[in-house]
């Protein structure tokens, strides 16, 4: 999917951008060509940079998927904004984003089922991804140390209990 993009990349030996093929490592591309037309597209709100919110945010992924899911009618006694959407899970309870997920916005290859609960668990984890990409490998070289570590201790243990055995038996008699 990332060789599809072409990625803007440079400068050569001369000093020119060029165009290539996307990696996986590479940036994603953003929607909007600068900040005005970004802030036009969303009544007038930047939106944000979402790589690291499931970090910045108490309950992370939780949080992410009770906002993409959290949008209800506005409750009796209070009164509807014009250009507001209401969502309890957001602070203050009215956020500028229209819902951005719908039943069937997607297919996915496997058959999953394409509701939006479903969209916004696949987004919630990838954010969870893209915050600590490293996350897996640290774990499991955390697992690894600790393995080697149990290992070590019952070397040494075995030593200890062979080696200093007779030397704590011994009687010594001082005259």
């Amino acid at each position: 999917m990332a060789e599809g993009i072409d990625v803007k990349d440079g400068p050569n030996d001369e000093g020119e951008y060029f165009e290539r093929p996307g990696k996986p490592s590479d940036y994603m591309p953003s929607p909007y060509p600068n900040e005005e037309a970004a802030r036009f597209a969303n009544n007038g709100a930047y939106p944000p940079d979402l790589s690291l919110i499931v970090k910045a945010r108490h309950g992370g992924a939780d949080y992410i998927f009770a906002l993409l899911t959290g949008y209800k009618d506005v409750p009796a006694g209070i009164a509807p904004r014009e250009t507001q959407y209401y969502n309890p899970y957001f602070a203050g309870g009215w956020i500028g984003m229209p819902p951005p997920l719908n039943d069937g916005a997607v297919d996915y290859d496997d058959g999953t089922a394409a509701t939006a609960s479903q969209m916004a668990k696949d987004v919630s984890i990838f954010l969870a991804w893209t915050s600590e990409p490293e996350h897996d490998e640290r774990k499991l070289a955390g697992f690894k140390a600790m393995v080697a570590l149990t290992i070590m201790f019952g070397f040494t243990w075995y030593y200890k209990r062979m080696k200093w055995s007779p030397i704590k038996n011994r009687r010594l008699e001082l005259y």
